[in-house]
């Protein structure tokens, strides 16, 4: 097996070597590029996006693949997940032809530039055209990844997401969450309007001010700036890889805190990838273990540590010393400001209750589009009767509504449901950090989050994709997704 695994390892180098630069043009894109070189993009990608096709799908790595798994099964687990996810990977990339490869690659690009325009003005019409064709290539890589793996078309897109979660999995868990919502929702409004309105802070944040405050907590949560950047985008992401990683985030002059929340975000995601185990860098199981994974890692710092009253109270004394003393960031102000339950139209601005049902609208919407059941120019109004489904409010136009996101406009079908599914790790996996830290709270109560990252990267970063997402919940706490961890852990912050 030797000879033929080192060949397909050092093709498996070279595909993720073509990923980092990939992703550096999307991070390019995304915070540095010239309004006019979409075009030039969209072709970079289509090659680099060719060029991974055809290593996937050359008949010698078919060979050496027949060749290592005639050799039966490896005794080392680490090598067995690796040649696994070779096995998938290929057979994925067999599904497609190349030229739908390079063609969504260069539809994707095109739909994303225009919709960064469109979505300042609202203007879901001015997308529509490149959004349509988007949707036309997404049907016809669905259907063909479908029958290649025995899946319907959007789980077929989900399992590029998040390996082994299929849409009969989701609905379940999010039909479950859409009824604790509706008992739970009504509730916690009541509670909020008991004391008065959290008090906003007053004054302007001037961004180079909020920038350097955010490289500080950057660093604080133990990312070292020799192996990353901060950057500005409209859409705050994390990207590159575990050497060279990528933050973005946007500031406001009037709101101090979107910035430091989305970069504590991001941090999380940072903190997995420079995590991830080096001796298996560049293989598939050196990769982080599917995007609700990921998701997890961001919402258990964002979320579960740092909106605690204990990590708030620690900030607000940081916030009054760099920029103005300021009674809103009093720690029982700022724990209210931060927990604060309010329905609204942005996804990334809501909070943790309410989070959960755009995720739920997005992933019925999307994957009607995928199967059939919806067209693009019907978008705008399933996405506005579904909203006020599920939480009573109509957006005044689509730039609040179905253009906020960047997701789909870049092609990225089957990714949404991975947001809530990390909501309901993290709580899982927070669950099971504290009663391993017995610390925990007193050292976030100091702003030292290095007890919980510290614990994650020896029990989750450093597993890579050895276990898929139950497996890695299994192997960490005990159980697969349990959602009753979020349930319990949203009805002590917000019902308690």
């Amino acid at each position: 097996m030797s000879e033929a695994y080192d060949r397909l390892a050092a093709r498996f180098h070279r595909l993720a070597v073509l990923g980092e630069a990939e992703g550096l043009l999307w991070w390019d894109a995304a915070a540095m590029m010239p309004p006019g070189g979409g075009p030039a993009r969209g072709d970079q990608l289509a090659v680099l996006a060719g060029l991974a096709h055809e290593i996937l799908t050359a008949p010698e790595l078919a060979a050496d693949l027949a060749e290592a798994e005639a050799a039966g099964p490896d005794a080392d687990p680490w090598r067995a997940a690796n040649l696994r996810l070779m096995r998938h990977a290929a057979r994925r990339a067999r599904a497609v032809p190349g030229a739908l490869v390079e063609a969504v690659a260069r539809a994707n690009s095109a739909c994303e530039k225009t919709w960064r325009e469109a979505r300042e003005r609202a203007d879901y019409a001015a997308v529509l055209p490149s959004f349509t064709e988007v949707v036309r290539l997404a049907r016809e890589q669905a259907r063909a990844l479908g029958a290649a793996l025995g899946l319907g078309p959007y789980d077929a897109l989900m399992d590029g997401f998040q390996p082994g979660i299929k849409a009969a999995d989701v609905e379940p868990v999010f039909a479950r969450y859409e009824r604790f919502l509706a008992r739970a929702l009504p509730e916690a409004e009541a509670r909020a309007a008991i004391p008065a309105r959290p008090q906003s802070p007053a004054g302007s944040f001037p961004v180079a001010v909020q920038e350097a405050f955010c490289r500080r907590l950057i660093e604080r949560a133990g990312l070292s700036f020799a192996q990353a950047r901060l950057d500005r985008s409209t859409h705050p992401f994390c990207g590159g890889n575990p050497t060279d990683i990528r933050i973005t985030t946007r500031y406001d002059e009037k709101d101090a805190l979107r910035a430091v929340f989305a970069v504590l975000h991001e941090t999380g995601h940072a903190l997995y990838e420079r995590g991830l185990p080096a001796a298996w860098a560049r293989q598939p199981v050196g990769a982080a273990a599917g995007m609700a994974a990921h998701e997890s890692q961001s919402l258990i710092v964002e979320m579960q540590a740092c909106r605690t009253d204990a990590f708030l109270g620690w900030l607000g004394g940081e916030l009054s010393r760099v920029f103005a003393p300021d009674p809103a960031f009093g720690a029982d102000n700022l724990g209210r400001l931060c927990r604060r339950v309010e329905r609204g139209f942005i996804r990334v601005d809501a909070d943790e209750l309410t989070y959960p049902a755009h995720v739920i609208l997005r992933f019925r919407l999307e994957r009607a589009l995928i199967e059939g059941g919806l067209e693009p120019p019907d978008l705008p109004a399933a996405w506005n009767a579904g909203i006020e489904a599920l939480l009573g409010i109509v957006p005044p136009d689509d730039g609040l509504g179905c253009l906020q996101d960047i997701h789909w406009y870049d092609g990225s079908f089957g990714y949404f449901p991975s947001y809530s599914l990390g909501a309901m790790a993290a709580a899982q996996f927070m669950e099971t950090a504290r009663a391993a830290l017995p610390g925990l709270e007193m050292a976030l109560g100091e702003g030292d989050l290095s007890p919980l990252t510290g614990w994650l990267a020896g029990h989750v970063h450093a597993k890579g994709s050895l276990f898929d997402y139950n497996g890695l919940l299994r192997e960490v706490t005990g159980r697969p997704l349990d959602p009753a961890a979020f349930e319990a852990h949203l009805t002590r912050r917000y019902l308690s």
